[in-house]
């Protein structure tokens, strides 16, 4: 199960974080926050060969004692990290990329609402409930 679902901006600042309800809800913020820098690395590693494709799914990030950490990014400099539990072995790699998948267009469909400003931080009711199926899922 994820524990922590999270949409990162181009210049690195938080546009939507889900957390589950816990007594430490800020390790989680600070587990997203310290996974930027990996993410940053693996992009720039990418970058170097310009006749690579690009792969938008990172993988795992990092696993610590109790989380194991996966990236995406989008073209245009999106990012989405989950955290799911260590103890979780059931899931694959696959399974996190349909996740990965699903996260994108969701963020697509409310991106492309003429309400939304480009930007500004994820209210939309649709989006969050495509979040907590994904956290729910196993």
């Amino acid at each position: 199960m994820a524990v922590c679902v999270a949409v990162i901006g181009k210049e690195n600042y938080p546009l939507f974080i889900k957390t589950i309800p816990t007594d430490n809800e800020l390790k989680f913020y600070y587990t997203v926050h310290t996974s930027l820098d990996v993410v940053e690395e693996k992009i720039s590693a990418v970058g170097k060969n310009a006749n690579d494709l690009r792969e938008l799914y990172l993988g795992l990030l990092y696993p610590t004692e109790d989380y194991k950490v996966y990236g995406y990014v989008t073209n245009s400099k999106i990012k989405f990290v989950i955290v799911v539990e260590t103890s979780n072995t059931a899931l694959r790699d696959n399974e996190i990329r349909s996740k990965f998948r699903k996260l994108h267009n969701a963020y697509v469909d409310m991106f492309c609402n003429p309400f939304y400003t480009p930007g500004e931080n994820i209210t939309s009711k649709t989006f969050e409930k495509v979040v907590s199926d994904i956290m729910c899922q196993d």
